[in-house]
């Protein structure tokens, strides 16, 4: 397939990756299908995440076109890629139009890549999931590819300066293909699909190879396991302290 917008934007990323020196790391490359089409879930926590889910897709030459805020449509810079590399807008005002081009996308054999958290974890575990992935991958007859990113909320998030010093690790970690069937109960396979990305988590987090620098530095690891982040209680309370903020500044209708 000619991708004459993407093509060249995965070779701009690449020259990127080498020019900050990053260390990728793709495991399970080959869950990845060669043809058809499928949705790849990921966890999220970075703004960078959808460059890093889509690069676990390329050892099997496939392009992903993501679903994401159509606020980015607006930008005269982001826009027109956007529309070039044929991601999917989604307007929460109008969700029904989101999932008939996502829908009519994965019928046509592509793959759709979707945030089932659908924002930044500011813990950096899993947060809970929105179950409209399983449901798209009902309704279209394809399998649901769990992905797990590490070490892209080193580069870019939520809350936290920019870092774009050399020599960051990177983990992308595709899991085995989760069937859903159309009588299946989509929260039921959405429970699955939530623990089997913890569990690929737990295991991406322990094989990476690049440890906190010191106190000052563990900011990107859970509580749990001896870092700094917010508890994944403690970023709920954040997430709707910060929507109750934005609802108050959006201009009355």
């Amino acid at each position: 397939m000619v991708e004459p917008v993407y093509s060249p934007v995965v070779a701009l990323a690449k020259g990127g990756f080498a020019a900050l020196g990053l260390s990728i790391d793709i495991q399970g490359a080959h869950n990845v299908p060669e043809s058809g089409g499928a949705i790849i879930a990921s966890n999220h926590i970075g703004y960078l995440d959808f460059i890093f889910a889509g690069l676990g897709a390329r050892p099997s030459k496939r392009f992903v076109r993501f679903m994401a805020k159509e606020s980015i449509w607006h930008s005269p810079v982001a826009g027109p890629l956007m529309r070039g590399m044929k991601h999917i807008p989604v307007d929460r005002d109008a969700g029904a139009e989101s999932f008939r081009v996502a829908l009519n996308a994965l019928r046509a054999g592509e793959i759709v890549g979707i945030f089932p958290e659908a924002t930044i974890s500011r813990s950096f575990e899993i947060k809970d999931f929105k179950v409209g992935a399983v449901r798209l991958a009902q309704q279209a007859g394809v399998p649901v590819i769990p992905c797990v990113l590490w070490g892209t909320q080193r580069i870019m998030t939520k809350g936290r300066p920019r870092d774009i010093s050399r020599g960051k690790a990177i983990s992308i970690t595709m899991g085995a293909p989760i069937s859903v069937g159309r009588g299946d109960d989509a929260e039921v396979i959405g429970n699955q699909l939530h623990a089997t990305m913890a569990g690929m988590l737990e295991d991406t987090i322990a094989r990476y190879p690049q440890h906190p620098a010191g106190p000052d530095d563990s900011w990107w690891m859970p509580q749990r396991l001896g870092g700094t982040a917010p508890t994944l209680a403690e970023a709920t309370r954040m997430d709707r302290r910060e929507a109750i903020d934005r609802a108050r500044q959006s201009p009355s209708p």
